[in-house]
């Protein structure tokens, strides 16, 4: 999650336990998905004996690139910006999640057994071809059907995976297909890690705990094939890598969020969340973190930032109804832009359903013009008939 990486993430990004076990270790989910709201999925349920996500703490690499047992929900977030070698645009999402059932591992009394499950979302939006496709599928962590690593860093689910090619974590090499689609990348880093919120602690909400450990990665130079209609074609482009584990996120009075990753073509990158309420305001928890060119970072409070929904999408599959478009200032910085879909329809119709797809960015920053490239979450907004506000 999202971005907001936790995102489903997202950020967003957490699924239920029973949302995993209702479809097994099915690769895509009947239609329509049977969606999830995202506040039952991040919810406050029962977090007994779960490690929480309190305070500031150390991060350890490569040990903190693989899995945190003792939390509830984790995922590996890669979006990216791609091109072939004519300037055809394509964008990609690939997430990989790790969903604890519960704080203990069961006894070892078969190998099918664990308490440990995965969930991976494989999205690929072919622009020219104004398409975008959206994949999900389920695993129980046991038999090397899918897991997590830390050296040599690999997490993967069946033959969805994103690992290190290397004896240091990166180049990492990422691979998905699903059908005649297909993802064949590798992604290097030009930046260092970011530690997102307070030294890597995203507080989510007023309740100790709503949290999660979160870094970013947030300029991959990117280079391999895409396999779409019938064609693999050479791409090249950038990446985003986001890394959050936690075990609750949303409080009570919260409802989704709207997560931007932002690459600007002046060298800077800006992550921003912006949490609704079930009141339909906005979440004074809403954060972001503005990245220089040379990786130097600023911290962003909500009242640093003012961002506009601008007209309203709905999508003909499931009614629901999003944002179409955005406007960012961030007045300190002189920054004023418009952050605008690709294409209309990148709606994730899924377990949880959700919009993520790739956007353009248009506008000024110091009376300059800018321009640049993004991927955008948005986690379901109700349609009216659902009787819940925007």
């Amino acid at each position: 999650m999202k971005k907001l990486g936790w995102w489903i993430g997202l950020t967003a990004v957490g699924i239920i336990a029973l949302g995993l076990l209702h479809f097994g270790n099915r690769r895509e989910p009947p239609q329509p998905a049977p969606a999830i709201a995202v506040d039952t999925a991040l919810g406050n349920d029962d977090n007994t004996g779960f490690a929480r996500a309190y305070a500031p703490r150390p991060f350890q690499f490569p040990a903190d690139h693989g899995p945190h047992a003792d939390f509830r929900n984790e995922w590996w977030y890669v979006t990216g910006q791609l091109a072939d070698t004519t300037g055809r645009p394509f964008g990609y999402q690939l997430t990989l999640f790790r969903i604890a059932l519960s704080p203990t591992a069961p006894t070892a009394d078969s190998a099918w057994r664990t308490n440990q499950l995965y969930m991976g979302h494989f999205a690929l939006t072919d622009v020219a071809g104004n398409r975008h496709y959206g994949f999900e599928r389920f695993s129980r962590s046991a038999l090397g059907l899918a897991g997590a690593q830390a050296s040599p860093f690999r997490v993967w689910l069946e033959d969805w995976e994103l690992a290190s090619t290397e004896s240091t974590f990166f180049p990492l090499r990422l691979r998905a297909q699903q059908g005649e689609l297909a993802l064949d990348l590798t992604l290097t880093a030009t930046k260092p890690v970011i530690l997102q919120g307070e030294r890597g602690l995203s507080q989510k909400s007023a309740e100790p705990g709503n949290a999660s450990y979160y870094y970013s990665y947030t300029r991959l130079p990117t280079q391999g094939t895409v396999q779409v209609a019938g064609r693999t074609l050479t791409v090249t482009g950038a990446s985003w890598l986001d890394r959050e584990w936690s075990t609750s996120a949303l409080g009570p009075e919260q409802s989704g969020w709207d997560w931007f990753a932002l690459q600007l073509d002046d060298g800077r990158e800006i992550m921003l969340y912006r949490l609704r309420r079930k009141d339909g305001n906005v979440d004074p928890f809403s954060n972001g973190m503005l990245i220089a060119a040379d990786g130097q970072t600023r911290r962003l409070l909500w009242n640093e930032m003012v961002l506009q929904p601008l007209g309203q999408w709905r999508s003909p599959h499931s009614g629901d109804r999003y944002p179409a478009r955005w406007r960012l200032q961030i007045p300190s910085e002189q920054l004023d832009v418009t952050v605008t879909p690709k294409i209309a329809d990148q709606e994730m119709r899924l377990s949880v359903r959700y919009w993520e797809g790739t956007v353009t960015i248009d506008g000024y920053a110091d009376h300059r013009k800018v321009g640049g490239q993004g991927y955008l979450e948005m986690t379901r907004y109700a349609s009216p008939a659902a009787g819940q506000s925007q």
